[in-house]
């Protein structure tokens, strides 16, 4: 299959508001405007990402639960056969959501970024996220055995970790600690942060993106299967570095790129997914030409000349922000230049590093 035959799946973020501020946000969500559509106008997003025929829709954010009416937005695309998945924090969600969570998303993503409530909360930035966090996969887990004992078709649920320098030693901790509180949980994924949002800042590839050793650990077959061992026979564990995310020419000439298609929270589409830059809006142009306009940004020169050279960590951070200005607007421009520095400075003017909590 090749990519003009359109993407494999589709992540939308609904929205940019969001109750937390993780220290890494690809989207900087909840530091500017939301950007969520009027009702109406979200399910003709719907209808027109359900047109693609793609094999799976995530619904991201930002914070999706915090939407009124998503749910009706889910099943609009569910009822296409389309499996939907939910990406969520977890603190948004409550005992109410739940019946309709199980009905019309086929997988729960929960994100948790550390094993312990001091690691977790400093990367996402907010006191008690931990808890909530674990109180939704307790919910979760409820509803996932009830099913079960039903007879009813299995309800998938588990974990995201966006791996950085400050939980990296905590991995193996999420596999004996966290995933056997859960027993029907079905996965965990370890992803590196990319490059991306605030995650590309100066301080932060220099502080908090994992070293080249560390990524390249991750990736290893080695690493995954020792993660697997140490989790419940249950639940299957998953590694990645997410080069493919790069979109670096070599990836893209063997196929190997992420082929996904990256949609805002008003519907314009990202050329590529990590970095700022759109091709259009669906709801003022078809999908499927704008996928054709993604795809050709791939070879474009700018992005083939910057990308090419790019073999560690802190050479990605760098081609991101030279990407993101060049095909990012005016206002993203703005939006780059007002980044906060990372870490923040103390109050005597010196930037503090951060200290992995062990």
């Amino acid at each position: 299959m090749s990519f003009s035959d359109g993407p494999t799946d589709v992540i939308w973020d609904v929205t940019y508001a969001c109750p937390l501020r993780c220290t890494h946000c690809y989207s900087e969500s909840g530091r500017r405007a939301s950007r969520q559509l009027s009702h109406d106008d979200m399910l003709r997003v719907a209808d027109a990402l359900v047109s693609l025929r793609p094999a799976g829709i995530a619904l991201a954010g930002g914070e999706p639960l915090l939407v009124r009416g998503i749910f009706e937005v889910a099943e609009r695309m569910s009822r296409t056969g389309t499996a939907v998945t939910l990406y969520t924090s977890g603190w948004c969600l409550e005992p109410w959501m739940v019946e309709d969570i199980v009905k019309v998303f086929s997988r729960v993503v929960v994100s948790v970024d550390g094993a312990t409530p001091e690691v977790h909360d400093r990367i996402r930035g907010k006191a008690g996220s931990f808890e909530r966090a674990m109180n939704a996969l307790a919910l979760l887990d409820d509803a996932a055995r009830e099913r079960r004992a039903r007879g009813d078709e299995p309800f998938r649920f588990g974990i995201d970790c966006v791996v950085v320098q400050s939980n990296f030693h905590q991995l193996e901790e999420f596999c004996t600690t966290i995933t056997p509180r859960f027993p029907e949980m079905q996965f965990i994924l370890f992803g590196a942060a990319e490059p991306s949002g605030l995650a590309s800042r100066v301080g932060f590839s220099d502080y908090e993106l994992l070293t080249d050793a560390q990524a390249s650990q991750l990736a290893s077959t080695e690493w995954a299967r020792h993660l697997q061992s140490l989790a419940p026979v249950t639940v299957g564990v998953g590694t990645t570095d997410n080069r493919p995310l790069q979109m670096h020419p070599d990836l893209v000439a063997s196929g190997m790129a992420f082929r996904a298609m990256q949609v805002e929270p008003d519907g314009a589409v990202r050329a590529m997914a990590i970095y700022e830059g759109t091709v259009g809006n669906v709801l003022t142009e078809s999908p499927a030409v704008l996928w054709e306009r993604a795809v050709a940004r791939w070879s474009d020169p700018f992005v083939t000349q910057t990308l090419s050279p790019v073999r560690t960590m802190k050479e990605w951070a760098e081609a991101t922000r030279r990407i993101d200005y060049h095909f990012g607007s005016d206002e993203v421009r703005v939006r780059l230049d007002r980044r906060p520095a990372y870490p923040a400075p103390t109050s005597s003017g010196v930037r503090a590093r951060m200290i992995p909590v062990v």
